[in-house]
Parts: C-alpha cells; sequence; structure tokens
C-alpha cells in the first residue's frame, strides 16, 4: 500500500460545476493551504455516471450555442491537469457507496445535475403528446440512454415556458435540419428526425410579461435567425407602464433582455410587412408566435391524444406578482412541450430537499445535513450538518442560474471546505485509507472499466475524424457500448 500526505477530495459529477469546484479548490488551495495548515498538495477524483465528461454543456444545453465550444474546451483545459483524476462510466450509488469513499477521502462533493421534468400539473397532462422538455433536450443532444427517435408529427406545437430551456425547445422545433447540422455536431438520427419535422406553427406560452421573462440576450438572438421562421407578437404586450420599466431598468440583465424582445418586436412588424417573411427577406414556411401574459390552463385531447391548448391572459404588476383575468383563449395543436424547470437528481444516502428541489444543505451554505426540514411557518429550521459531505451547482441551489453561476458556487463552497479541513484532525486528512490506487482496485474487483481523460480523448478524437467526413468540426457518438470501445482501445 502507497501512503500519500496530499488531501484527498472526491468530486461526484464531471459537468460544469465539478469540473469548475475541482479546479477552484487547487487553486484555493495553493493560494491558502499553507496558512490554513494544510499544505498544497491535493488529488481530486471525479466521479461521472455516464461515459464521458461535461454533464449539461453535452447533454443539457441546445447544440447550436455558439458558446458551447469555449466552455467545453475550458473545462478539457481544466481536466487536463494531473491532480484531478476522471473516472467516467462509474455511478455512485451502484459502482461505488457513500462509506467507501468515505473511507478513502477527506471529503465529498456532490456537483450531480438534473435528469428531470417537474411535472406539468395541468388538466390534459397525462395526454399522448405532451412532452417534457428533458427528454426532447436528450434526444437532440444525443444523450447515451436517451431516445433514439421522437415523434415529429405535429403540425402545430405549443412550448410552456419563460427561460432558455423552453427558448432551446421552440428554437430546435423550428429548426432548419441542413443548418442545424452544419452549425452544430448533431448525430445522423437527430439530422433526419428534424428533417421529417413536420411543425409550421409553434407557440411559445408565457406566463408573465415581457419585463420578467427571463431569457438570456444570446437566447434572443439565436431565435432572431432562423431560416424560414416568421416571428409573429401580439404588440399589446409591449404597452409597459412606467413602473414596469423603471423595475425592469434597476437589473442591466433585465434592461437587455428588454431591449432586445423590443428589437424582435420590430423584426417581427417588419417580417409581416414585408410579405410573411423570415430574417433574411425570404418567403417563411414556419410561424412562430410569442405570447406573453399567457398561462396554459389545461391540455385539450380527444381519443388521448392532444388537440389544443386553454390558456388564460394574465396581468403581470411591475414588480413581477401575476394574476388571472378570467379570459381565455383555445389555440389547436397537437403537441404541447413544457420547460418549466428541471427537478436535480437525488443521490443513495442523502436527504432530499423537496420543497427546494436540490440535496439538503445548510442555509445554501453547501454543508450536507441529516435532514431537509421546516418550521412550523415553513421556514427553514437548523438541522445537523454531515461531517466531510458537501453539494454544489444545482445540487445545492436547485435549477436555477446559468453555467456561469456555478463558479461563484463552486468558490463559496471550497472556501467552506478548506475551512473545515483546517479545523479537522492531522489537517484534514481524515480518511482511513490513503492509498490513492485503493478506488482503482475497488472499481476492478467489481469489474467496473472507469473511462480516463485519456479515454475521452480517445472519443473526442474520433467524433472530429467524423465530423471532418462532412466537413464539420465534430459529430457526437451517441452509443454508450461504442464510447467504451474507443475509449479503452
Amino acid at each position: 500500500m502507497t501512503e500519500t500526505n496530499e488531501l484527498r477530495i472526491a468530486v461526484i459529477g464531471a459537468g460544469p460545476a465539478g469540473v469548475y469546484s475541482s479546479d477552484i479548490f487547487l487553486r484555493q488551495l495553493k493560494k491558502l493551504g499553507e496558512g490554513l495548515g494544510l499544505g498544497t498538495a491535493a488529488r481530486i477524483d471525479l466521479f461521472e455516471k455516464l461515459p464521458v465528461p461535461f454533464g449539461l454543456v453535452r447533454y443539457g444545453v441546445a447544440p447550436d450555442h455558439p458558446s458551447i465550444k469555449f466552455i467545453a474546451s475550458a473545462l478539457e483545459k481544466t481536466l487536463d491537469n494531473p491532480d484531478i483524476h476522471l473516472y467516467c462510466d462509474v455511478e455512485f450509488g451502484k459502482d461505488v457507496t457513500l462509506d467507501e469513499l468515505l473511507e478513502r477521502y477527506d471529503a465529498v462533493l456532490f456537483a450531480t445535475g438534473a435528469v428531470e421534468d417537474k411535472p406539468l400539473g395541468l388538466p390534459g397532462a397525462d395526454l399522448d403528446g405532451v412532452y417534457g422538455a428533458a427528454k426532447f433536450v436528450e434526444w437532440y443532444d444525443g444523450y447515451p440512454t436517451g431516445a433514439r427517435e421522437w415523434p415529429l408529427e405535429a403540425e402545430e406545437v405549443a412550448v410552456i415556458g419563460g427561460g432558455n430551456v423552453a427558448m432551446d425547445v421552440a428554437r430546435e422545433l423550428m429548426r432548419n435540419a441542413d443548418d442545424l447540422k452544419e452549425r452544430t455536431d448533431i448525430p445522423d438520427n437527430v439530422y433526419e428526425g428534424v428533417k421529417a419535422n413536420k411543425a409550421r406553427v409553434l407557440h411559445l406560452f408565457i406566463r408573465r410579461g415581457v419585463a420578467q421573462a427571463k431569457f438570456s440576450v444570446q437566447e434572443l438572438r439565436e431565435m432572431e435567425k432562423l431560416p424560414g421562421v416568421q416571428l409573429i407578437i401580439n404588440e399589446d404586450d409591449f404597452d409597459l407602464d412606467e413602473d414596469t420599466i423603471e423595475e425592469a431598468g434597476k437589473d442591466k440583465l433585465t434592461r437587455q433582455m428588454v431591449e432586445e424582445l423590443f428589437t424582435i418586436r420590430e423584426m417581427a412588424e417588419d417580417m409581416e410587412d414585408d410579405g410573411d417573411v423570415d430574417y433574411e427577406g425570404n418567403t417563411a414556411d414556419r410561424k412562430y408566435y410569442v405570447h406573453f401574459n399567457s398561462a396554459p390552463v389545461e391540455v385539450l385531447g380527444e381519443d388521448g391524444k392532444v388537440v389544443g391548448i386553454r390558456v388564460e391572459k394574465t396581468e403581470t404588476s411591475a414588480d413581477g406578482k401575476m394574476s388571472r383575468t378570467g379570459e381565455f383563449e383555445e389555440y389547436p395543436v397537437q403537441a404541447v412541450y413544457h420547460a418549466i424547470g428541471y427537478k436535480p437528481a437525488t443521490a443513495p444516502g442523502i436527504a432530499y430537499d423537496e420543497r427546494h428541489a436540490h440535496l439538503a444543505n445548510a442555509n445554501g451554505d453547501g454543508r450536507i445535513t441529516v435532514a431537509a426540514e421546516a418550521g412550523a411557518d415553513g421556514a427553514d429550521a437548523a438541522v445537523e450538518v454531515r461531517e466531510r459531505l458537501y453539494a454544489t451547482g444545482w445540487a445545492k441551489r436547485g435549477p436555477v442560474g446559468l453555467i456561469g453561476s456555478t463558479k461563484s458556487d463552486a468558490l463559496l463552497i471550497v472556501t467552506n471546505m478548506l475551512e473545515d479541513l483546517s479545523k479537522a484532525a492531522e489537517g484534514g486528512r481524515v480518511a482511513a485509507d490513503r492509498d490513492p490506487e485503493s478506488i482503482d482496485r475497488l472499481l476492478e474487483s467489481r469489474g467496473v472499466k472507469p473511462i480516463d481523460f485519456a479515454g475521452w480523448k480517445k472519443i473526442d478524437a474520433f467524433e472530429r475524424a467524423e465530423g471532418a467526413k462532412e466537413g464539420r468540426e465534430h459529430k457526437k457518438v451517441i452509443d454508450p457500448e461504442q464510447m467504451r470501445a474507443l475509449a479503452h482501445a
């Protein structure tokens, strides 16, 4: 057995939250470690249940986001660090238990993402033709265990949601297949699916007003440049009162979003005036309606299938409070997609806060607690902290915030981890088994063959070579068995 004196940290999840946290931990340790009595040496083992890293960046965001390549490249540079060891294709709770990790690591950090949709909760939500965004995203992103085919027979579709995921889903449903293939790494089955998509009319329903939407400016600019698509808006939605304009102006990102939405309003007017054209002035064969202050109340069905959606007009005050008007309208649609939020994954052996949809942690500081408790008045009650266990990203705070939010999250959690480690016996080195090869022997004894960083690079090289054959930068491999064969070759 080889004893080492470095701190040993296990991170569960190799998406942005896990990778950023690993990088920040090493940086902060080098900066503060001596002063905290911890030294500056650490080994971080990063466990990922999928055969490849990057989580949300690879599998949770639409493939046509221009920033994705940049983020993936930055994450890859972080993983190419001798102090970070990648263990893909290793599932926490199945291939390795919490007790086994605590025996071998001084701290365990959960950076697990979200794989399920929040339920729609409307009458008709169980009809054939109602889909959660998460599964659709898995399909068009080539998730290893996701669907390989998607029913795109509906000519009229509705998308429910006022955030970036709703925008992603709507955009992909309106996409031209050849344009998408040229710009992205989509696999062949997604290209064929999008090419056969029959959708010609799309309605995006946002419950609140123009100033309360949660779109990023980047999402809006991507919506503006859809070949063959005419954008259609209701001008009344843009009749904002002075209080709302003043409130929106207080936040820079909100102000920029509202300004971009007004740009879209002008574009939509021009598209109509020019004879129902797209952004380039070409005849549009698809129509994309954007409805603000519109709350779906029922999915309408016949013979078990979606035939329409019933929507109530709402009013939104300057402070974002929504009220019902009692005015209803029905739209004929044959499919409904809901993007009203994700539910972050649970973790075996860790308490889950159902009310806030994240792993139970103390006052949002990332320290895992024994339970998620609420007082009689609904306020959070003090609960016991579990030593050496932490959460970051969506696992800590729930499904809110952009990818960049995980960096500030990571710094907070790392600061708490270092503080706790400095107070622990023997400078935080509390794991009983300090042999860095112990985890490898454990996994090997179970027949688990992790994919390391070198294995990921083999998969990536193959994807780039396949893409090059078609004049593309990249083309995703989606079969997990093929990924394993490539990685272990």
